[in-house]
């Protein structure tokens, strides 16, 4: 099964865009990454998990561990050195478990646009009866969707995510966070990166809340916003810092 990526040559720290659940590497804010990485000279990464966009294998038999694995192994074959993550959506949570589980040296900064760590469980918790006994008699249940055709829950995608949840308990992380959030979000409240920065260990954590924003925040001003913050954590005087990443022991 083969993943499908685009990449950029230039100086690290590199970033590398995680996308949403059932997103793909061609979006509005990935583009916009992309070209701001290229006119500032730096390492862009950006790719689709198996059984999305042009990726191979199929959406329905994804999990958590097994997209946050696909993230690792890209991370591993095509980049170099320290790496920024920025994670969209379920994308946040995957650029969570790579800095904190599978990929801890080489994660330098990561920037949370409306992450959602653990929203699979919310998704069961939240599940009508007749979506609780859809997964149970055929192990799938197609959710509607507001920005396209309803996607598949799957009793294995609810099951797996379990042992991915981090909001448990303190998350060991000693690096840079900036967690975006817009208090409009239909789909991840905005109070959960108040929580996502109460579990993290590490001092250095900062939330911004857009009044007016949605959950995509891919408007000309949430770019300029997610460019100016991206920006600040990658500065001339931030790149030696970048460049250290690391977990806190706690």
């Amino acid at each position: 099964m083969e993943l499908a990526w685009r990449r950029r040559a230039g100086r690290g720290p590199g970033v590398v865009f995680l996308g949403g659940f059932n997103s793909d590497m061609t979006g509005t804010k990935a583009e916009a990454l992309s070209a701001l990485c290229a006119a500032q000279g730096r390492a862009f990464l950006r790719f689709d998990y198996s059984g999305h966009g042009a990726s191979g294998g199929r959406f329905i038999d994804g999990t958590i561990g097994r997209w946050a694995a696909d993230a690792a192994c890209v991370i591993d074959a095509l980049t170099a050195g320290p790496v920024v993550l920025v994670g969209s959506s379920m994308g946040g949570w995957i650029a969570l478990l790579l800095a904190a589980r599978l990929r801890p040296a080489r994660v330098a900064g990561l920037v949370g646009i409306a992450a959602a760590p653990d929203f699979t469980r919310r998704i069961g918790e939240g599940l009508a009866p007749e979506a609780r006994a859809a997964i149970a008699r055929d192990g799938v249940w197609h959710r509607p969707s507001a920005y396209g055709d309803p996607y598949p829950i799957t009793r294995a995608l609810l099951e797996e995510g379990e042992r991915q949840i981090l909001l448990d308990a303190p998350i060991p992380l000693a690096i840079p966070v900036r967690l975006l959030h817009g208090q409009g979000d239909p789909d991840v409240p905005w109070q959960l990166s108040l929580t996502i920065a109460e579990r993290i260990a590490g001092p250095d954590v900062s939330v911004t809340l857009v009044k007016d924003g949605d959950h995509r925040l891919s408007r000309p001003q949430d770019l300029a916003l997610l460019g100016s913050t991206l920006g600040a954590l990658l500065g001339e005087d931030g790149d030696e810092a970048l460049a250290v990443g690391g977990v806190s022991p706690g």
